[in-house]
């Protein structure tokens, strides 16, 4: 056999079913490979979209996904969507091809340490020298990218180990990983903070994606109805429980987070997203618990009074076995009315704020319609910087489906993540909400969606460039550019809206026409959201 045969082989052994890739050397042999192994192969226009697309699949599959590349600048095309990956603690296998073993340092054909430039952002990153142990390193891989906590690893291929002829009973064949380790957490822990949940009067829960790796949705609803705990989601997380449960008041963020005596955050790190979990934003005096896989998250940033090393899923059923289940919910039942008082004003404030009908639309009439037209099971993914802001508060979730630019703040990613939510999830009407700006950057994967017959509908928020003309930006300015036009041009079905009433019919049309649509909606440059401030640049 050859390196490219071993290799797809085991890919197809640790039950990789999809591959995101673009073709070039030494690989293509390889994709020839996976592709009689059954693999289904994506080719798309950029790698970076590659590696995007393989996000979003891994995400809505909760399972590793594989991106490749060809060597040099197509492995190092690779870096964006990887790091990306690795603040997001997605699992993406990244295979790519290098200049061959034997010519190393003599200045070979794209020749670059590719294993040097992955390994800050990957779990575990290395270069097989021998063909034979391919397997070995494949298995390596996928353990150490969903082995405890998820994210991205990078194997690296020299050509003259992959064109290389070995005997078959010479390989190295190495079972696929086992199943996902579920580790509990400790008892005594585990009593202690149930301890702190039963005495509390304001809790809130916030959870992160590490409930949905885990795949410890009910569990979550479970803890949260039986102890009377309000909830919040980060954006990755969201849609873990559905946003118009009684106990998600996702108007009241700010005033849940500032006077809450006892703070619940499981899967989910201690990051800018939510402000450190230090003041101002949050109550300085209130009790933490934290629950992660990862021991390196337990208090970071700050100190948990009861730090839980375990599986979200693992851990939220011993909370819900032990004692006699009694959370004493009832003491929170004043702070839940405080809560749902201040939520049902500010949703009735932004409705009215979402249903103005001027012209150029405002992004929040934008998000009304598009909120308004989705189905509950939908897959909605949104990049860009006005729009994103404004969708966050506008579009609520009621599956596990939502993507966005993540903790990494990547722009770009929209288009990409829905192509691989499509493949993830064919069944699931996905729409990608673009700013203009983000749209631009991965703009031609509208060519992988009509030739791999993705129909995602793409709905652009065109303010006519980057951020808001609220003050000057050199830069900024991209012009009303007709999207539809150019990707109509192509074979995508095409709508452009200046009017906020016919946006709704644009969008049923894209949706209904079976093929990857372009909705270019002209809104206004001038809007600008008020978010929390993500940088300080202050020293």
């Amino acid at each position: 056999m050859t390196g490219n045969e071993i290799l797809a082989r085991c890919l197809k052994d640790h039950r990789v079913e999809v591959i995101f890739f673009l073709m070039g050397g030494p690989m293509i042999d390889c994709e020839n490979a996976c592709l009689r192994q059954e693999i289904r192969m994506i080719d798309a226009r950029h790698e970076q979209a590659a590696a995007m697309m393989a996000i979003a699949y891994s995400r809505l599959r909760r399972q590793p996904s594989v991106c490749m590349a060809c060597s040099g600048p197509g492995a190092t095309n690779l870096v964006t969507g990887i790091a990306n990956a690795f603040v997001d603690s997605a699992p993406i296998v990244a295979i790519g091809g290098a200049s061959p073993v034997s010519q190393w340092g003599m200045g070979a054909f794209q020749e670059t340490d590719q294993v040097a430039l992955f390994r800050p952002i990957t779990r575990w990153a290395d270069r097989c020298y021998d063909a034979r142990r391919i397997p070995e390193l494949v298995e390596t891989a996928f353990r150490h990218a969903f082995g405890s906590r998820p994210g991205p690893v990078y194997l690296d291929m020299p050509g003259d180990v992959l064109y290389r002829d070995v005997p078959e009973d010479q390989v190295r064949w190495t079972p696929a990983a086992a199943e996902r380790r579920r580790p509990p957490g400790e008892p005594h822990l585990v009593e202690r903070a149930l301890d702190l949940i039963a005495r509390s009067q304001r809790p809130v829960l916030v959870s992160g994606s590490g409930v949905l790796w885990a795949q410890a949705e009910e569990e979550l609803r479970a803890l949260v109805e039986r102890a009377g705990l309000p909830f919040y989601a980060t954006p990755q997380g969201r849609g873990a429980i559905p946003e118009d449960h009684p106990l998600s008041f996702l108007g009241t963020r700010g005033a849940g987070w500032r006077e809450a005596d006892l703070i619940v955050l499981i899967g989910t790190r201690q990051n800018y997203v939510i402000g450190y979990a230090r003041p101002p934003r949050w109550n300085a005096d209130a009790k933490l618990i934290q629950i992660d896989i990862d021991p390196a998250e337990i208090g970071r940033n700050r100190h948990a009074d009861v730090g839980i090393v375990g599986d979200a899923k693992a851990v939220l059923a011993q909370f819900l076995d032990a004692g006699d289940g009694d959370f004493h919910a009832e003491r929170r039942k004043g702070w839940i009315s405080y809560l749902a008082g201040q939520d049902e004003a500010r949703r009735a404030e932004q409705e009215r704020r979402m249903s103005t009908d001027g012209r150029p639309i405002h992004p929040l009439r934008l998000c009304k319609e598009l909120r308004d037209f989705l189905p509950r099971d939908a897959v909605l993914c949104v990049d860009g910087q006005e729009i994103l802001n404004y969708a966050r508060g506008a579009i609520p979730f009621y599956a596990p489906h939502s993507l966005n630019s993540g903790p990494y703040g990547c722009m770009g990613v929209g288009l990409p993540f829905g192509l691989g939510a499509k493949v993830a999830m064919p069944e699931k009407l996905v729409v990608v909400l673009h700013g203009d700006g983000s749209f631009g950057l991965n703009a031609m994967e509208m060519d992988t969606a009509l030739r791999h017959h993705l129909p995602v509908l793409c709905v652009i928020s065109n303010n006519g460039g980057w951020t808001a003309t609220d003050r000057f930006k050199v830069g900024r300015e991209l012009g009303f550019t007709r999207y539809d036009l150019m990707f109509g041009a192509i074979g995508c079905h095409a709508e452009y809206v200046e009017e906020p009433g016919l946006i709704r019919p644009a969008l049923e049309r894209a949706a209904a026409s079976g093929n990857p649509a372009v909705v270019n909606v002209v809104t206004d440059p001038a809007a600008r959201a008020q978010t929390v401030r993500f940088a300080d640049y202050s020293t």
